[in-house]
């Protein structure tokens, strides 16, 4: 079940809104991540994937663990990230999103490197975690220590608040478990799977999408 949001999606004043999308299961059809682990990470990633979906360990951890199971190998790991498809509506909506005068931002917080790969084709700025492909590190330029919980790679807390307190309209487009604590902030929701079952039982309203396409017709955006 959806909740209608407290700001309509029709009344959004678009020059004045900072959207911010999640990358993985968001501008890509399936989660990347997964899709490495299941190619080529070692026994156990499933173990850790579940304590993360039950709280038990923040997205840092998780991530750490997962890395672990991974060699970084950078041409194989490049290589079978894109296998995932990027959703093919994403530049018609990110286009629209611009000539409406919007502020886009991927927000990540997954390994990285494909998400900055797609950011810098599509022209979008990001935040998200990165390797350093000499030591085999993964890295976490964007996590906040100050924040409350201070358990994720990239904090998506952060840039909404930042948004909110520059006076601009939040929107959040996401799927699954990353987008939580950025989806209990933000003015108007996108969500589907995990995140949409989440708002459910949590009472944060949401708009339900399946792909960006439906997220430009919602937002009543030329070309949808």
């Amino acid at each position: 079940m959806a909740y209608d949001p407290p700001v309509r999606v029709h009344d959004l004043d678009l020059a004045n809104t900072s959207v911010f999308l999640d990358f993985d299961g968001t501008m890509t059809l399936a989660d990347t991540g997964v899709h490495l682990l299941e190619r080529l990470g070692r026994e156990g990633w499933r173990d850790v994937d579940a304590e993360f979906r039950r709280g038990e360990i923040g997205g840092r951890v998780c991530l750490l663990d997962e890395w672990d199971l991974l060699e970084p190998d950078e041409a194989q790991l490049r290589a079978v990230a894109r296998e995932v498809p990027v959703d093919p509506a994403a530049p018609a909506l990110l286009a629209a999103l611009r000539a409406a005068g919007a502020e886009v931002l991927i927000v990540s917080d997954g390994f990285g490197f494909r998400a900055r790969e797609v950011a810098a084709e599509l022209g979008v700025a990001i935040l998200t975690n990165d390797v350093d492909w000499t030591t085999g590190r993964l890295e976490f330029p964007h996590q906040d220590r100050c924040c409350a919980c201070s358990s994720c790679g990239t904090c998506k807390q952060a840039p909404i608040k930042e948004a909110a307190r520059a006076g601009r309209t939040t929107v959040l487009v996401g799927d699954g478990a990353s987008d939580y604590k950025a989806a209990a902030l933000a003015d108007v929701v996108f969500a589907k799977d995990t995140l949409a079952d989440w708002c459910a039982i949590q009472g944060v309203a949401y708009v339900p999408y399946r792909t960006l396409a439906d997220v430009q017709a919602a937002l009543g955006l030329a070309g949808a």
